[in-house]
């Protein structure tokens, strides 16, 4: 089992009238990262009356709620809104034991075409780290990602476990458009533009998978806490990929 902090070391506070964040520590971490996800997903179980949304940052959770039915419960102890849900979470936090991470959870492979026009970068982040574009694209592939958090725009999935030669700063002057399912690297990060949109991360690949989809059930394809690969593939193979 996942166990957190005990209860005087969740830090809540209030965000909005309708929403209050759950602080797990202020850093970059996968133990962190999983106990968001596994406080997360308790929650998600055993949610309170007014409950509508959570999102899940770094090493944070926002909990969205209805004022008004939360204010009406008597079964939810304190004053206030932002006193009833804080006691709720503290008493989650105590009262139980999250789900287990699943080790061998799946891993979601996303294929990329490195280089060629799309991973207009490539080239230059190859010469400023003196190493050949093939080991750029090895470097990359090879290693296993995990989803810290989804923002920027719906579906942009911030990824970590990027190998340490590859970090590159984002660059000076950002592009207007970035193509959707460009896949770039700022800092420690790789990450992939679910849409077109403004970007200044140092672009390598792009994948033609969709990554986000207001139609589907689950709209982003990736959530925090998933285990992703990159898979190199030929232009030709791009071109020519179907879902």
């Amino acid at each position: 089992m996942v166990n957190i902090a005990a209860t005087e070391l969740l830090v809540i506070y209030p965000l909005c009238e309708y929403a209050v964040t759950v602080e797990f520590g202020n850093s970059i971490d996968e133990g962190i990262l999983r106990c968001v996800t596994g406080f997360n997903r308790q929650l998600l179980q055993k949610p309170f009356p007014g409950l509508y949304q959570t999102v899940s940052a770094y090493a944070s959770l926002t909990v969205f709620f209805d004022p008004v039915i939360v204010i009406g419960q008597g079964s939810l102890p304190g004053l206030g809104c932002f006193d009833k849900v804080c006691n709720y979470l503290r008493m989650l936090n105590t009262e139980n034991e999250m789900p287990p991470v699943d080790a061998a959870a799946e891993v979601i492979s996303i294929p990329v075409c490195y280089g060629l026009e799309y991973g207009p970068d490539i080239t230059e982040l190859a010469e400023t780290k003196k190493l050949p574009v093939v080991e750029i694209i090895t470097l990359h592939s090879e290693a296993t990602y995990t989803v810290f958090m989804i923002g920027f725009v719906p579906g942009f999935a911030y990824l970590g476990g990027l190998n340490p030669l590859l970090e590159s700063p984002r660059k000076a002057t950002p592009r207007a458009i970035v193509p959707a399912g460009s896949v770039g690297i700022a800092g420690a990060q790789t990450g992939i533009y679910p849409l077109i949109t403004p970007g200044g991360w140092q672009l390598i690949g792009r994948t033609p998978v969709k990554l986000f989809d207001a139609n589907r059930s689950q709209p982003s394809l990736l959530k925090a806490g998933d285990t992703v690969k990159f898979e190199p593939i030929s232009a030709e193979e791009f071109k020519n990929y179907s879902a």
